[in-house]
């Protein structure tokens, strides 16, 4: 079997590869991977070092939105997870050109190249935030999509498009849509990564409008068992919902991180809120669970712990993503 990785060299799509490549799916065991990944800011081969040294690895450096590229990386492939994305709701807002190019152009040339190689399976992974914010209770699968930025509009898309390719084509596809992601290796620009870096190295973390904001919080390895379990015996055309069970406050998540890091609130700085800012999302995985027998694994104390440890034995891998922006930010707390 031989199974393409868009975006295989980001944070959840190298997870993923780490995991196939470790065995760690038996139905994928004796599968070969190809990574397909253009390595923006937000990829490095460095995440697949593990995996590649095993030698089922093969990597190609390509644009989704590179047809020539597509086309080398899909060669002989049975299987395609997608995972390749801009997924940076603030970079949106400042500009959505790069989102539409990758997201919606990346996705309709890859469902064309998985059309005629006649791919047996092709994951679209996608976002809670294609339905916009619910007030009270969780979407189901059959939600109608309301995005709120640029961003979740260019996910919407893409998921429309890979159902338009079943519907119209036959093509054999699954969507997915996870609620906030965390864990190892991910980029520092989002709230976990970005805040639990900045607490270690002694600078403020900015917190939107009032902290109220909710999500539903799932560890990146209950996400990968998620997909794999959609990849192996998920129903053609259908979209599964893959949750954490653990809704909080962003002010929930901060009190954590602060315990944490041993730092106190005098480290928040309260920021303006920004534009279109969902209030609250909510998955309902009743489908997931009873179709394919998932649930959630990894509570999030322990799954939080777990991160913040890597991070402060990884200062190295995150101050050279960080970089120059290491220093920028709000204003250091009067102390």
């Amino acid at each position: 079997m031989r199974i393409l990785v868009t975006g295989g060299a980001g944070f959840i799509g190298s997870h993923y590869v780490r995991q196939v490549a470790a065995k760690v799916y038996p139905a994928f065991a004796q599968a070969r991977l190809v990574v397909l990944d253009r390595l923006s800011y937000a990829g490095s081969w460095d995440n697949l070092s593990d995996a590649t040294d095993t030698g089922d690895v093969e990597v190609v450096h390509g644009d989704v939105a590179d047809p020539s590229a597509v086309e080398r990386a899909m060669s002989g492939v049975d299987v395609v997870i997608h995972f390749a994305a801009e997924s940076h709701v603030d970079r949106s807002i400042t500009g959505g050109e790069e989102f539409v190019h990758t997201n919606v152009l990346g996705t309709q040339i890859v469902l064309e190249a998985a059309r005629r190689h006649d791919v047996q399976r092709l994951v679209q992974i996608s976002t809670d935030e294609v339905y916009g914010s619910i007030k009270q209770g969780s979407w189901d699968e059959r939600e109608p999509l309301a995005p709120s930025s640029p961003y979740s509009a260019s996910k919407a898309s893409a998921d429309l498009l890979a159902l338009a390719y079943y519907r119209t084509y036959g093509l054999p596809v699954c969507i997915t849509r996870c609620s906030n992601n965390y864990g190892p290796n991910q980029f520092p620009e989002k709230m976990i990564p970005l805040f639990v870096t900045n607490l270690l190295d002694g600078l403020p973390i900015p917190l939107y409008g009032d902290g109220e904001n909710v999500r539903d919080w799932l560890h990146v390895d209950d996400h990968c068992r998620g997909i794999q379990l959609v990849a192996e015996s998920g129903r053609d055309g259908e979209v599964y919902h893959i949750g954490g069970g653990a809704e909080l406050t962003n002010r929930q998540v901060v009190e954590r991180l602060l315990s944490a890091t041993g730092r106190d609130w005098s480290w928040v700085q309260r920021v303006p809120d920004r534009p279109g800012h969902d209030r609250r999302y909510s998955l309902d995985y009743t489908k997931t669970a009873r179709e394919l027998g998932y649930q959630p694994r990894v509570d999030f104390e322990t799954g939080l712990a777990g991160t913040v440890h890597w991070y402060r034995k990884h200062r190295q891998w995150w101050e050279l993503r960080k970089g120059p922006q290491r220093q920028q930010g709000v204003d250091l707390p009067p102390r």
